[in-house]
């Protein structure tokens, strides 16, 4: 059978092409043969776990991808990462499958446990603080800063004068001194 899939994880849709020219081939009763195997659509995909709700909702995409930025990269650990045991100094077989059990599940539901606990206290607090930065940003710090702006605009060409007629000059003669400067490496 020859088949063509794309990724592991994907549901295989079968397409039967037709194509098969001699009709007394599946005279005993079996189905033909698949010729290829595509993936399934996108939108198929997405709608298997949507209700009209979900699909008018902002957070339809933070269902699945939870962290799209990498945010919390470093706190992928494993069992691995935090207990290895060297060749020399071994527990028991058991002791270890039933450590790496443990680790995992108690990680596992204590992150649950304390996510139900924080998660929405959090989430209402960092909404506020961040509700109240952004106000105080767009009513206060951003006029104010064109406040400024608008009432300095005398000083930037003051100051853009003052460059021209002194500084400029000062660096372009310091580059043409030392433009008849150069520098050779040699490997000893």
């Amino acid at each position: 059978m020859d088949t063509m899939m794309k990724g592991e994880d994907s549901e295989e849709v079968e397409i039967d092409l037709g194509d098969s020219s001699d009709p007394d081939e599946f005279d005993n009763g079996d189905e033909p043969q698949t010729l290829w195997r595509a993936p399934p659509a996108m939108e198929e995909e997405e709608n298997i776990h949507t209700s009209e709700l979900v699909e008018i909702s902002d957070t339809k995409p933070l269902i699945n991808v939870r962290d799209p930025r990498g945010i919390n990269d470093c706190l992928k650990v494993t069992f691995e990462d935090v207990i290895a045991e060297p060749v020399s100094v071994r527990s028991g077989d058991r002791v270890w499958i039933w450590s790496n059990a443990l680790f995992e599940v108690s990680r596992v539901w204590i992150y649950r446990i304390v996510t139900v606990l924080m998660a929405i206290p959090v989430s209402i607090i960092s909404g506020l603080l961040f509700a109240i930065f952004s106000c105080f940003h767009i009513w206060m710090v951003s006029p104010c800063i064109q406040c400024i702006s608008v009432g300095t605009r005398w000083l930037q060409s003051l100051w853009s004068i003052v460059l021209g007629i002194f500084v400029r000059p000062f660096c372009k003669s310091a580059g043409k001194c030392c433009a008849g400067f150069s520098v050779h490496l040699a490997k000893e």
